[in-house]
């Protein structure tokens, strides 16, 4: 079976994420705040991102849904296109590198340096992808095999903003969304390819974005409201 991924930031996202459908208003001392784009977005009172010009962009982490290999191949009926450990772990890999790609090209276009130690103006980034769920994962297998859906599948992304020298956590966000609805479509490894890219391209592109409007707003009041937002 595939491990999910074990560091200290994937236990504290998986620990700790809020329910979405809960209103929860704090999380860990950070207050939750409004947004129109990002389901969930918890920041520190009076956090000020104004002097961080630089991002340190962690590896990020990911996760299937709980289940999610042994609902497929409980469904599947042709032992050929039954997901092994390998198929898993080659899903997951191709996530990770495709997100850390669009992660930081997103920031690099909206003007951030990249770089990879601490410094002052350096804000640090980590990131996971959870309960990712494939809805139609083509094994490659040999004969005639075709699948059909609406979406490719959904995921959450949790990120976390922290200083890069003391470490404080400076805000969370979390989103949970699906790839687009156009279909039903033949699903193979490249259209879930291109969907899933088109998800974390949008969530790469709000999260660059979201440090722009962060800084024009600091420091945070202390109300947990965020009135030009």
């Amino acid at each position: 079976m595939i491990k999910a991924a074990t560091t200290a930031i994937m236990a504290l996202m998986l620990a700790t994420t809020p329910t979405m459908a809960q209103d929860a208003h704090q999380w860990d001392g950070l207050l939750r705040v409004k947004s129109k784009h990002i389901d969930a977005v918890y920041l520190l009172p009076q956090a000020d991102f104004r002097s961080y010009t630089k991002v340190m962009i962690d590896p990020t982490e990911v996760a299937f849904r709980k289940n999610w290999r042994r609902d497929l191949n409980n469904d599947t009926l042709d032992m050929q296109n039954r997901i092994s450990d390998a198929d898993a772990r080659k899903i997951l890999d191709e996530a990770k590198s495709g997100f850390d790609k669009i992660m930081r090209e997103a920031y690099e276009k909206a003007g951030y340096q990249i770089v990879t130690t601490p410094g002052p103006d350096v804000l640090r980034i980590a990131t996971a992808i959870v309960n990712l769920d494939v809805e139609a994962p083509d094994t490659m297998s040999p004969g005639i095999s075709r699948t059909y859906s609406k979406e490719a599948g959904e995921a959450t992304l949790v990120i976390e903003a922290r200083d890069s020298l003391s470490g404080a956590v400076l805000g969370r966000a979390a989103d949970a969304d699906s790839t687009g609805d156009f279909g039903p479509y033949l699903r193979n490894r490249a259209t879930n390819a291109g969907e899933f890219e088109d998800l974390f391209r949008r969530w790469a592109k709000l999260s660059a974005e979201g440090l722009g409007e962060l800084k024009a707003l600091s420091p945070i009041d202390t109300s947990g409201k965020l009135a030009k937002h």
